[in-house]
């Protein structure tokens, strides 16, 4: 019983940490959309201190579901929990699932708008450089990299 509750205070933890780590996501896209760079180190610092919690948490509750007899080789804990006839604990389990795979796609938003910012970036370092009339090629990882005439391939 006491890891059940063990479990239980987790998750709830995990609740409600997920919904600070959306709050500070969205801040995040603002001060990406303005430019704010002082309140966006801070808010990288709080969310890599609440990611760290979060992680630790994981193996704690790995540990727990262990306790409980569950075998991570045999599936998804859900599947376990479910199984086990603890409703309200699966309740708040998937809670905690939902809210993390909210906060995935606030971070996958907020990387797209930091690649993009990244690729503008670029066309305006190349427009600086005078390079911007200039035939470009894809990279390995799908990046432009511009091709100069100037560029030495070989010397004699």
């Amino acid at each position: 019983m006491a890891a059940i509750d063990d479990l239980k205070t987790l998750l709830s933890q995990d609740v409600s940490q997920l919904d600070t780590l959306a709050d500070i996501l969205g801040r995040e896209k603002t001060c990406l959309a303005t430019s704010d760079l002082e309140a966006l180190n801070e808010l990288t610092r709080e969310k890599n201190d609440l990611l760290g919690a979060i992680r630790e948490r994981a193996k704690q509750k790995i540990r727990t579901l262990v306790q409980m007899g569950y075998h991570p080789e045999s599936g998804e804990p859900s599947r376990f929990i479910r199984s086990a006839g603890l409703s309200d604990l699966f309740q708040l389990w998937q809670e905690a699932d939902q809210k993390l795979r909210a906060c995935q796609t606030l971070n996958q938003n907020n990387g797209r708008v930091i690649t993009h910012l990244q690729k503008r970036l670029t066309r305006l370092t190349d427009i600086f450089r005078g390079a911007n009339g200039q035939q470009k090629l894809y990279g390995a990882r799908g990046e432009h990299t511009t091709v100069s005439s100037r560029t030495v391939l070989a010397s004699a």
